[in-house]
């Protein structure tokens, strides 16, 4: 079997959608696989990359019965990842349309999955679990740089994780762009999923106004109280205007998802406001909006 893609005679519009699900052993590459399976994708799991453009050759002779193929690769060596870059290579130069998806959690979370199915890493060898998290995640860093959509499943359960996959991926017809607004706390960490980060904490915080303390930012006293203070207005204005800029350059380089992860100090106030205000603006450019709000209810 050649590892080429011979679309010569196949019409265009016959080559199937592909997406590649990567990312961290136990952050839930099997999940997301199953969610679009059900969704009606063609899933193959642990496919060897090299045979990724022979799967896609197959699809496009499949006379439209395989329109959507979602590989799933689980790279544990050197070779295996050089085959991998060379497929995606031979992918781009075929027009190919690809998407990879990478599942991302932190070391903790790994930890404690592997610990609860009393299993080994599939790279620590005769060391621990944490090197063979250290080694995979070595290896995949070039990877993830590439991702298309990069999900953080540290916090994430079973139905959590689905949900995602399906917001991103139900649907009939391919959006353009879709974006994620996430709020957050900057007392517990930045998303490690997020492609841009908005700081709000420029502005007064509410949670020193009594009466709006025990309230969010989905409150309309407490989005009036943000949004009174002065530069709230021209920094969202400026903001949703680079965001256009942004946007327009993803789309020219065939980016079709962005996480914004917009931040106060707790993730409950400022930036749950400004996430609502951010998303609508978006929603009005006709780029398709989920907003998460990450901390709300944590403090």
């Amino acid at each position: 079997m050649g590892t080429g893609i011979e679309t010569a005679g196949v019409p265009e519009a016959a080559i199937p959608e592909l997406v590649i699900i990567s990312g961290m052993s136990g952050a839930g590459r099997s999940t997301a696989a199953k969610c679009l399976e059900d969704l009606g994708w063609f899933v193959v799991d642990n496919l060897p990359p090299a045979l990724i453009p022979t799967m896609v050759e197959l699809g496009a002779r499949s006379q439209g019965n395989v329109a959507r193929i979602a590989v799933v690769v689980d790279v544990r060596g050197r070779r295996f990842f050089d085959n991998l870059r060379e497929s995606l290579a031979d992918l781009e130069s075929k027009h190919v349309t690809r998407r990879i998806v990478f599942l991302e959690s932190s070391d903790e979370a790994l930890v404690r999955r592997f610990e609860s199915v009393r299993r080994p890493h599939p790279l620590q060898g005769d060391g621990r679990i944490v090197d063979g998290i250290d080694a995979e995640r070595e290896l995949l860093r070039e990877l993830r740089g590439d991702a298309d959509l990069v999900i953080d499943t540290s916090s994430l359960n079973v139905h959590e994780l689905r949900a995602k996959m399906d917001a991103q991926f139900a649907g009939e017809e391919e959006p353009e762009l879709r974006a994620t607004v996430m709020s957050f706390g900057f007392k517990y960490g930045l998303p490690v999923d997020a492609d841009l980060v908005v700081d709000m904490r420029f502005l007064p915080n509410p949670h020193w106004v009594p009466e709006l303390r025990p309230f969010t930012g989905l409150n309309e006293e407490v989005a009036a109280y943000v949004f009174n203070q002065p530069g709230a207005k021209e920094f969202l204005d400026r903001y949703a205007e680079l965001l256009q800029l942004i946007a327009a350059g993803y789309r020219r380089e065939g980016k079709r998802y962005v996480t914004i992860a917009v931040g106060c100090t707790g993730g409950k106030h400022r930036s749950v406001a400004t996430s609502e205000k951010l998303a609508a603006r978006l929603a009005s450019q006709g780029v398709e909006t989920v907003v998460v709000h990450r901390d709300m209810g944590r403090e």
